[in-house]
């Protein structure tokens, strides 16, 4: 089964808990502290494996977790990091953020990465938090949280040249005779439901891959028939072949069917009138097919050139070949998307905090609500089992003005606020 979009749960791995030790050994009294660190939790990468064509094993598993760090432990000891969660996705590969609808990583090239959840720093142990005034100090922290998000993978087929036209005006037949490719060909409309992929053999050496894709309908651009399915995976493709059937056989207009494609490669995305298309009018067998075509070029005009065949008895294919050739040699790559590269071999992705620090709403039944990124990311990594621990997010709190915050929106002495499932009263 071809897979090209699913949507997955993915989350970093938490940090490791920072440790509150102290010395305990012979002859040393008053022994200092010697908590150690957590390690850092793993990131959760998507990596280009060549051999995958699909994304049908997403629709087997759906959530994606890195490992997390190791905790601290006595006599200064660090947890271990983590190791990164490789996830394999075929090329061609669009990963975007289902809430915002960013585009995180366009993954192409065979081994390229990127970093789709970034795992938690490890939480501090009590070395760290030593000081002159408070030379033994109780406190510690938990690990940071890993990254977590939903992420919708979609599959945008890596193709130099793609096949567009109505159902059955002979795309398959076409690839099926100028490459190796099988594709299922049939007397009947979208016999092709999934892309096709061949690759084609020039002369002087010289190939290029091939793409037959299901076949498109008016009103495709906004999801009629197989629309989007199709629309997505012409997007990659560089030279775009217009397969016509010249024959009419269908009862339709040529020249008619000539501009509604094209008026639905527009509207699904303006960048694809960019690339440079070749006319083929096909099943030049076929009876009324010259009259056709005399009157299509007298429609169509000078400026456009087309390209007589006949796919099956393989008539005028070679020209077209050659053409394709020519036009691949100087027609550049289309970016899809901008995305930020940090090398030329792996591309990070850097998660950014959405929001204020900390939000102020109120609930049905009167409680204070605090959300927010950092206030949620700070009261996580803190142990409530320990007084020190506690006065420290107090202070945190203060610093950031969640009380002065509180006060504006009418809090009150004994009134509860609530982060996350935690409940305290404010107390002036």
């Amino acid at each position: 089964m071809f897979v090209d979009h699913v949507k997955v749960y993915v989350k970093g791995g938490d940090g490791g808990d920072g440790m509150v030790a102290f010395r305990r050994e012979k002859f040393i009294p008053n022994g200092g502290p010697a908590g150690g660190d957590g390690g850092k939790g793993g990131d959760l990468v998507f990596k280009v494996d060549e051999g995958l064509r699909t994304l049908m094993d997403f629709r087997f598993k759906r959530h994606f977790k890195a490992q997390s760090g190791e905790n601290g432990m006595s006599k200064n000891a660090h947890g271990r990091g983590a190791k990164p969660y490789v996830v394999p996705v075929p090329p061609g590969t669009v990963v975007t953020d289902a809430e915002t609808g960013r585009v995180i990583a366009d993954l192409v090239e065979n081994g390229q990465e990127a970093i789709i959840a970034r795992g938690g720093r490890g939480g501090r142990g009590n070395s760290r938090f030593a000081t002159p005034a408070n030379p033994a100090p109780e406190l510690s922290e938990k690990g940071e949280p890993g990254q977590e998000l939903d992420v919708i993978l979609e599959l945008k087929v890596l193709a130099d040249v793609g096949l567009v036209g109505f159902p059955s005006v002979g795309k398959s037949t076409l690839l099926s005779v100028v490459s190796s490719a099988k594709p299922k060909i049939g007397a009947y409309h979208f016999t092709t439901i999934v892309p096709n992929l061949g690759m084609v053999q020039v002369d002087e050496g010289k190939s290029f891959a091939m793409a037959d894709l299901p076949g498109l309908i008016e009103g495709a651009a906004q999801g009629v028939g197989l629309g989007h399915q199709f629309l997505r995976h012409i997007e990659r493709t560089r030279v775009i072949v217009h397969v016509i059937d010249m024959s009419g056989m269908e009862g339709r207009d040529p020249y008619e069917d000539y501009l509604t494609i094209n008026k639905e490669l527009e509207e699904y995305n303006l960048r694809l009138t960019e690339r440079p298309q070749i006319v083929v009018a096909n099943k030049m067998d076929m009876p009324n097919a010259e009259e056709n075509l005399a009157e299509f070029r007298t429609k169509i005009g000078e400026d456009v050139k087309v390209f007589p065949i006949s796919a099956i008895s393989r008539q005028g294919l070679q020209e077209v070949l050659y053409e394709i050739n020519t036009l691949l040699d100087v027609t550049p790559e289309f970016l899809l998307h901008d995305v930020e590269e940090e090398t030329d071999a792996t591309v990070l992705y850097k998660h950014e905090i959405k929001g204020p620090d900390f939000v102020v709403s109120r609930d049905e039944d009167g409680t204070f609500v605090l959300s927010g990124d950092t206030i949620e990311r700070l009261f996580k990594m803190t142990d409530f089992s320990r007084e020190e621990s506690v006065r420290r997010f107090s202070r945190q709190m203060r610093g950031m003005g969640v009380d002065e915050e509180l006060r504006k929106n009418g809090i009150e002495n004994g009134d509860v606020v609530r982060i996350l499932k935690f409940e305290f009263e404010f107390v002036e």
